[in-house]
């Protein structure tokens, strides 16, 4: 053996082991398999203290629903999430550190080919501009946290008697040229179909931006966030706290579209995760 693989050996033996992993009992997910873009829940055992965890070194966000019930978080499985071996850590915890394993798994996002005006593909200095300033905007939005949790119960598809395509994901070609992957879930409607807020919160945004045109998002507390885009119309102001269910817009075909249809998009954190999976997630769990 030479040095240097004497060296490497040396160096794997003296790095200090992570955590044990988390008893059972005391925490566990649903699931140890979570594909990318996916939604998972974390629940750790009742204790008078909130549990203290971090996943992807970003610290979870817990509740729970009685006094005396277990502490709940989710976990949201960023769309390009490095797929392997991922853990959360909880400290300090019943004994000191430890972690729950999750295996994150690799989607093969189908491709996607549009046709769209020009100028949303290759924009102007201002378009540029302007698009760059509301794509900040909104980054800065989703990277902050209501303490408070806003919703109660499962979610749901914010449109009534629409079957959800498969989306979320995928890689988009428009106008031959390749582009980011799709975010959100689109949902397609006619023009002035009613839009529901998938659950309770406060509307934070409501305005026209160059890509997805009327656009609302609300903040559903603990770094949880909804946005519809491409409406032909609002129904409420930032501010406004709305219920689960409530009509807060109208199916529309405003900025980047290729047809009348709603691009509901979920962030949970910095994760952008598919909404469709936190429906199915909380209509099992129901938190």
């Amino acid at each position: 053996m030479n040095a240097t693989l004497v060296l490497l050996a040396v160096l794997r033996a003296a790095a200090p082991a992570g955590p044990p992993e988390c008893d059972p009992a005391y925490a566990h997910v649903g699931a140890s398999a979570a594909a990318q873009g996916s939604v998972s829940l974390l629940e750790v055992a009742a204790g008078a203290v909130e549990p203290v965890a971090t996943w992807q070194a970003r610290p979870l966000r817990f509740w729970r629903d009685e006094a005396e019930g277990p502490w709940r978080a989710f976990i949201g499985v960023d769309l390009g999430q490095r797929p392997g071996g991922a853990r959360v850590t909880l400290r300090p915890a019943r004994d000191g550190s430890c972690a729950v394993e999750l295996s994150v798994e690799r989607v093969a996002f189908p491709e996607e080919r549009l046709q769209v005006p020009q100028r949303f593909v290759d924009l102007s200095p201002r378009d540029q501009a302007r698009a760059a300033r509301e794509a900040a905007r909104l980054a800065t939005l989703f990277r902050s946290v209501t303490a408070e949790r806003l919703w109660r119960g499962p979610f749901r598809v914010p449109l009534e008697g629409v079957q959800p395509s498969s989306s979320f994901g995928r890689r988009r070609i428009l106008n031959g040229q390749p582009r980011s992957p799709h975010t959100g879930v689109d949902l397609g409607a006619p023009t002035g179909t009613a839009v529901h807020a998938m659950q309770s919160g406060r509307v934070v945004l409501d305005e026209d931006l160059f890509f997805s045109g009327r656009t609302i998002v609300v903040d559903h507390g603990l770094g949880l966030f909804s946005l519809y885009g491409h409406l032909s119309e609002s129904r409420v102001k930032p501010g406004r706290v709305v219920d689960a269910g409530e009509i807060i817009g109208l199916v529309g075909a405003t900025g980047r579209v290729t047809a009348p249809h709603l691009h509901w998009a979920v962030r949970l954190g910095d994760a952008r995760v598919d909404g469709l999976d936190l429906v199915r997630l909380t209509s099992e769990t129901r938190p």
